[in-house]
């Protein structure tokens, strides 16, 4: 509750001059014709309740004053006017992805919880998906139900698509999902850990296209680099590993993210990984503004209502029990 014009409560200032004025009334107004009737008599109900007037006028008084302050219920509601970022994440699904240079665990694998920590970190901003290798395609459009999305992503499996590494196919799927969005912010979250070998794209005629779009791309190279161990299906022998040499083509990802206004960064351990989310996660911001509003529901009725029944509860006593004579 909230009182509209507290401003009315400097009234209570009068207060002990309502209640003297009150007592004052007591005094030249009797109860009965002659206070000789009274002396010697024992004190009767009639007497407390002609003692009580003043203490019903008073209490008027506070209550009047209560619901001139306009007492009030307030209900708010807000308007969220988000200029969020429209947000794909291409990620890499070839082979190499299986490398297991994360200990415990392999690239695809840190790839997809550090993208999901990066998800859930997100509020107002539309994240879509997009997986590549030897071909891409949308696992997931643009999509503010980021339940749906995560459950997407838990769902890539490398060798969902034939191997291969085409990037420039990735970053064009992904520019096409975003070329219609009218976002503050458009970009382009690139996972790699190869260079490009396949598809009809070349990486930066892709970065091109982004650019023309106003599309800004970060480009991650993903893994240690050099020698990895990388598990192969024996038939013989079942799963065993092997020592293999997986490149990255730093030189043409840090291309990619300088023709688009982005970064290049290099993730060699999960620890670097989930330093490189945070630091996109910081870098592109969505801009909320809200609008608050207001509606009253007044409440005087609570304290004018009882203000009235005391009013008319001190006229009926002086009318009937407490029936005066001048």
């Amino acid at each position: 509750m909230v009182f509209r014009y507290p401003a009315f409560f400097l009234l209570l200032l009068l207060l002990p001059l309502v209640f003297l004025w009150a007592k004052r009334r007591e005094k030249i107004e009797f109860a009965f014709p002659s206070l000789g009737l009274l002396k010697g008599r024992p004190r009767t109900p009639r007497m407390f309740l002609f003692k009580l007037l003043p203490f019903l006028k008073t209490a008027v008084f506070v209550l009047l004053i209560a619901a001139l302050a306009r007492p009030s219920s307030v209900a708010s509601d807000k308007e969220y006017q988000t200029l969020g970022v429209d947000i794909i994440i291409a990620l890499d699904i070839s082979g190499s992805m299986l490398a297991e240079d994360f200990q415990p665990e392999n690239r695809i694998y840190v790839a997809k919880q550090e993208a999901v920590k990066f998800i859930q970190g997100r509020e107002n901003d539309r994240i879509g998906l997009v997986v590549f290798s030897k071909k891409a395609f949308t696992q997931c459009p643009l999509t503010l139900d980021y339940r749906i999305l995560i459950e997407l992503l838990s769902e890539i499996r490398v060798g969902m698509i034939a191997d291969g590494t085409a990037i420039g196919m990735g970053i064009a799927t992904a520019v096409n999902r975003l070329r219609d969005s009218n976002a503050k912010s458009k970009v382009i979250i690139l996972l790699t850990d190869g260079e490009n070998n396949a598809g009809n794209i070349d990486p930066i005629t892709a970065a091109e296209l982004a650019k023309s779009f106003n599309v800004k791309i970060y480009t991650i190279a993903v893994g240690k680099g050099g020698m990895v161990p990388f598990p192969v299906d024996d038939p013989l022998f079942g799963k065993r590993y092997v020592q293999a040499d997986v490149e990255v083509d730093e030189t043409t990802l840090k291309r990619i993210a300088d023709i688009t206004g982005g970064l290049f960064f290099r993730a060699r351990d999960t620890a670097s990984l989930s330093e490189i989310y945070e630091r996109i996660n910081k870098l592109e911001k969505s801009e909320v503004k809200v609008k608050e509003y207001r509606s009253y529901n007044e409440l005087f009725p609570l304290f004018l209502i009882p203000a009235l029944f005391l009013l008319l509860f001190d006229i009926v006593l002086r009318r009937t029990l407490l029936l005066k004579v001048p």
